[in-house]
């Protein structure tokens, strides 16, 4: 018995060839699919682009020409602008560093048990308000909470009066951290300045790693007879060192290129790096030197922040 082929466009040939086409239709789908997140990023990598590349890269180029505003500047691969700055700037660079350190370390010691209680010791009605409290200064001009705490560090005024009396600042005299009696143009007066201003940013990531923590965690430390000190060591401080480096870096690279501070609350002794770049782009107009301290400060910032997350262990926010 024979057996009729089928004929073309229907049958088995028919569904095939239908089949070819959904599954051209699928594959651009999918490739549109896989490009959609490349064109949601599209106007962030142009603002990376315009706001930083191209400064960054005009700023290179600044640094390495020759010459002056009188006779001009020429692109000469001038490494030497390099050498000059650091000879002639290295107490500035390394007080950046320096009073960054201190602050940082301040505003860690400060935010960390304020962090703490705010994520597990109030209630969800206070939670709300302590946070406002926290970012409550940022309603205000960075400029103008600088300027308020010259009035609350004034030689007349009750802080300076009460370190007097107990003994503090005879202290620091010793160490060099005040002079004669004063906190104002001192570092001590430049570190608290940066402490307070940068703050807020140590905070917020604090609280936000111990807030997400799971607290049966702490109840099963304490099932197993370890006590609250040894709970906190061994469960809740690893698991918010995401958050100590974060705000560390938020209050660390800030820190490190301010001027505002020092400008108020120091003095010529107590410059800073970005009081020398300052200096050097709106009143000296030495492009060349200013954009040659510049490039160093970044480039010395981004090796310390590398290093400094290695050895933190969270490679992961590089």
């Amino acid at each position: 018995m024979s057996v009729a082929p089928p004929e073309v466009g229907t049958g088995a040939v028919g569904p095939a060839l239908g089949q070819s086409t959904d599954t051209s239709d699928g594959a651009s789908g999918a490739r549109s699919s896989k490009l959609t997140p490349y064109f949601l990023l599209l106007p962030l990598a142009l603002a990376l682009v315009v706001f930083f590349l191209l400064p960054l890269l005009s700023q290179i180029n600044s640094s390495l020409t020759s010459g002056g505003l009188e006779e001009g500047y020429r692109f000469t691969w001038e490494f030497g602008n390099y050498r000059e700055v650091w000879v002639d700037y290295w107490p500035q660079f390394l007080r950046s560093f320096g009073y960054a350190a201190v602050s940082t370390v301040l505003a860690l010691l400060i935010a960390y048990p304020l962090a703490y209680t705010i994520a597990f010791k109030v209630s969800d009605r206070v939670r709300p308000i302590m946070l406002v409290l926290i970012i409550a200064p940022f309603f205000t001009s960075f400029l103008i909470r600088t300027l308020a705490w010259t009035t609350v560090l004034a030689d007349d005024g009750p802080v300076v009066s009460l370190l007097h009396d107990i003994g503090f600042l005879a202290v620091t005299d010793a160490l060099g951290v005040t002079s004669d009696g004063r906190v104002l143009a001192t570092p001590l007066a430049v570190i608290l300045g940066l402490t307070y201003n940068f703050l807020p940013f140590m905070t917020l990531p604090l609280y936000a790693s111990l807030e997400k923590q799971d607290r049966s965690l702490i109840q099963a430390s304490g099932d197993l007879y370890a006590s609250a000190w040894a709970g906190f060591w061994k469960i809740t401080w690893p698991l918010s060192l995401p958050g100590v480096v974060s705000g560390t870096l938020l209050t660390f690279i800030p820190a490190t290129g301010d001027y505002i501070n020092a400008t108020f609350l120091g003095s010529m002794r107590e410059s800073m790096s970005g009081n020398v770049i300052d200096a050097l782009f709106l009143r000296v107009r030495d492009y060349n030197h200013a954009a040659a301290l510049s490039i160093s400060l970044m480039v010395a910032i981004v090796v310390l922040v590398v290093y400094y997350v290695r050895r933190a262990g969270t490679e992961d926010l590089v």
